[in-house]
Order: C-alpha cells, then structure tokens, then sequence
C-alpha cells in the first residue's frame, strides 16, 4: 500500500495521537508494528513511514481508527482496570498479583531476542544435527514417515531436518506437521519450505497454531474453537522453487488475516483467536500423497519422530512441562515412535555471566531425568508402553557457540559483540525485561560480559537431550 502525499486537515493534525495509540496497542498484544500494518492496510512499512512524517490519507485513517476500535476492548485493559505503566513488562500487561507476574511472561515470544539469538548462534545447526542422529533409529511403515515438529520457531531446525530425512529416505512419501502460533515465525518457516517441496515432491507440509494437546490430532479440543476453525489446503502448481515461492508468497494475506494470538487474561501466555490449519502439498503429486492429505474428520496421530526443541520456558513448573507440554506429544507417537527432548542445561558462560550480574540466580533446575521421571508419573499404567532414556551426560549434553571472529575476543572486544553476548545469555537464561531495566543503567553487566568471554576465549552454551519411545507391540 502506497500512503499519498496528499494529507487530510484531520489526518494531520491526529497524526501523533495515532502513533501514540498504535504504539500502546502493540506493546499491550505483543504484535509488531510491522504485523499491525499488513492486518490493516496490508501495508507492513505503515508505522514506520508515519514516524517517519509521511502523510495519510483519510482512508488509511479511518482503517486504522476501526481496527483499533474493533480489537483495542478485548486486548487492552479497561480505564476501571487500568494497569500502571510501571507494571508493563515486555508490552504485556502484569496482573498484580507476584504469581501472575512470573506466570504470564513467555520470554520466547520476545522477537528481538529470539532473532538476534538465533543469527549470532550455532544451537539450530547443532540442534538439528543432534536430531537427525535419530534419524538411524527410525523405522516407518506405510504410506509414510511422519514428523511432528513442536514448535517451529523460524524453521530452521525443521527445514535441516527435512534435508536429512530426504538424503535418508529419498523416495518415500513425508508427512510432516509443525505447531507454532507466532505469525512472524509462519512466515519465516514458509520462506523456506519452497525448496523442500521441490526437492522431496512427496511431502504432505502441515503448519497450525492449535495447542500441544490439540496439534498433533489437528482437533481443537473446545466446541467453539471447532466450529470457529479454519482449513486451507493449498495445492502448489509447477515444478520449480521459484513457482512454489511465489504462490507461497501469496499465503501472506491470508496468514496476516488469520494467523492471530492474543494474550491469556489467566496466565499472559499467548492464544489463538481462531484455530487455523493449513496444508501445502504439490499438484503433480496429490494422487500419490492423498492417502496421507489430512481432512477434517481423517487425521491420525501416529508420528515416527516427534522433536520437542526447547518447548517450554526453564521456570516454568516441572508439573506444566510434563502434563501440558510432554505428555500429550508422547501419546502421538506410533509403536516404535520416538520423541526427542531438547532444553538448555546450563552450567556453561552464558550461566556465569547471568550470575555475574544476579548471583545465585539459575533458571535450568529442572533436568531431563526430572522431566522423565514427572512424565512417567502422568501417563500412569501407560508409562509401561515406553522407553525413557536419559542417556549418559557424555551423550545427552551437547554444546553450541556463539558466532565470533578467530581474534575477535583476544583483544579489545567490540561493543556489537558484547551486546550480542549479552543477548544470548540473557534470551537462553530467559532474564525478564522488568529485570533488565534495573540493572542496564551502568556499565556492569558489559563488564561481566567482556569478562567472562576474555576468560573463555568466547561464548558457549550448554543444551540436554532425552529420548521417549515407544515400544513395538
């Protein structure tokens, strides 16, 4: 969308209320200026050119005043309910109550964190390696391999993933399902899934922002949700990367509509406002992949591989982690199925800065034979149906790095690399902004940070992985 330079009197003179007004519904639903111009205008440049002093036009103005009108009461607080803007953490409102504040923050939904973390570190590439050893392991039956990927993030894993299982099983026919509710990272995940396509034509892709408990059986649990849910299977024309990505691309109107989270008045995680499942499979391939095209009424829940890549936040309860999270993805998997576990260890640079700067402070008390051993406890009689392997701590933990130059820490360490340093520890320890704030007004925790990596000639982490299978008949 093109905004005109020719300026209405009213536009001109409310251009800062806007602003203002757009700005406060962003920070209360966790949506990126960016995404609240394409839902809009489709127009994902709107906020920027408007800080930048372009000029709108009464259209474009009265769009926006009645999107916010439309959206702003059910995502924002009321002025009775009105919540200090001390106590806004990450753009999201806190509840007073202590409980709340600690239950209702979802670091991971932090994009600037999240992308920074990922460009400047090597855990996608390891965690992908680390998966595709299990690729060994697997033995699928007709009429596919199928893969649940439990939370996507920008897809990198899943793309890597998708490569070794076409090197491995070249010709047979992939099922494949990815769980993930952030808009943005749908839209970096399809990016890429073009050349997936073209290379391993027999592939069923399935992407949906249902919960752990609803996703991999594509059936939202609540009745409302059901009769609110959207399926789009697109079928892709042509047999080339270019032509998948272009009718790729024009998913993004769709996605922009659709693919929206709100935020859990209960515990400020992020939900779905409308259920939405959507496949891709290639045209010239549906008569071989039909028998494994999911429909409404005809989807199965029996997955060969089921990866589960640091699915839930370190705090967070070892009761949550395996009633909401584990649980549900360990009863999808087929006899022989297996899931693997990844979540950060510790005890690696990245912990000593964060101690560094808040001592004693240690988000990863919950290891993988905790996790085994509360999933055990919730499956029940069940549990006898698998096979938990914690695996030896040579085996299990694996360490990633943070991307730097040969010379780059030996001597005087550059400020973007510092602050890149301290953006891994802080986004793997999951550190809440309402915490930053207090201690980013000196120069200590770059001095920390300069510390620990001249002290370790840079920076690494530490991940743990665990394996839950189940046995054969």
């Amino acid at each position: 969308m093109r905004i005109e330079e020719r300026q209405h009197p009213t536009a001109a003179r409310t251009a800062d209320q806007i602003l203002n007004e757009i700005r406060d519904y962003c920070r209360a639903t966790q949506t990126a200026e960016s995404t609240f111009g394409r839902l809009v205008v489709n127009d994902g440049k709107l906020v920027s050119r408007l800080r930048d002093g372009a000029k709108i036009t009464t259209g474009t103005l009265d769009k926006v005043r009645a999107y916010l009108t439309e959206h702003r009461t059910a995502a924002m607080p009321s002025q009775d309910q009105a919540i200090p803007a001390a106590k806004l953490l990450n753009g999201v409102a806190l509840a007073a109550a202590t409980e709340v504040q600690h239950a209702g923050f979802r670091f991971f939904d932090n994009r600037q964190k999240y992308l920074l973390f990922v460009s400047t570190c090597s855990e996608k590439t390891e965690v992908a390696h680390r998966i595709s050893l299990e690729l060994g392991n697997l033995q699928p039956t007709p009429p596919a391999l199928r893969l649940f990927d439990a939370g996507v993030g920008d897809g990198t894993v899943l793309a890597r993933v998708m490569r070794a299982l076409h090197a491995r099983f070249p010709t047979m026919p992939l099922y494949v399902v990815g769980k993930e509710i952030s808009y943005e990272d749908i839209r970096l995940t399809l990016e890429k899934m073009a050349d997936r396509l073209f290379e391993h034509p027999a592939t069923v892709l399935v992407l949906t922002n249902l919960y752990y408990a609803e996703a991999p059986w594509l059936t939202p649990r609540s009745a409302t949700s059901a009769q609110s849910l959207i399926w789009k299977d697109v079928a892709l024309s042509g047999n080339t990367s270019h032509g998948f990505a272009e009718q790729i691309n024009e998913l993004e109107g769709f996605l922009a509509e659709n693919w929206r989270a709100g935020i859990s008045p209960t515990t400020g995680n992020p939900v779905y406002r409308r259920p939405v499942i959507l496949t891709l499979r290639r045209e010239d391939h549906s008569f071989l992949l039909d028998p494994i095209t999911p429909r409404p009424g005809r989807v199965m829940a029996d997955y060969d591989l089921v990866i589960a890549s640091q699915p839930y936040r370190a705090r967070a309860s070892i009761g949550f982690k395996a009633s909401k999270v584990i649980s549900p993805l360990v009863r999808s998997l087929r006899p022989g199925g297996r899931l693997i576990g990844i979540h950060s260890h510790g005890n690696d640079p990245g912990i000593e800065i964060i101690e560094g700067v808040w001592p004693g402070d240690n988000p990863f008390t919950t290891d993988r034979h905790a996790i085994l051993r509360q999933v055990k406890r919730e499956l029940g009689t069940a549990a006898r149906h698998y096979n938990f392997n914690a695996s030896s701590d040579a085996r299990s933990i694996f360490r990633y790095h943070m991307h730097t130059l040969p010379d780059e820490v030996s001597g005087p360490i550059g400020t973007s690399t510092l602050f890149a340093a301290w953006n891994a520890a802080i986004y793997v320890a999951q550190i809440e902004d309402r915490r930053l704030s207090e201690v980013v007004r000196d120069g200590r925790y770059l001095e920390t940070t300069d510390r620990v990596l001249k002290k370790h000639g840079g920076l690494w982490f530490n991940d743990e992985t665990y394996v839950i299978s189940r046995r054969r008949a």
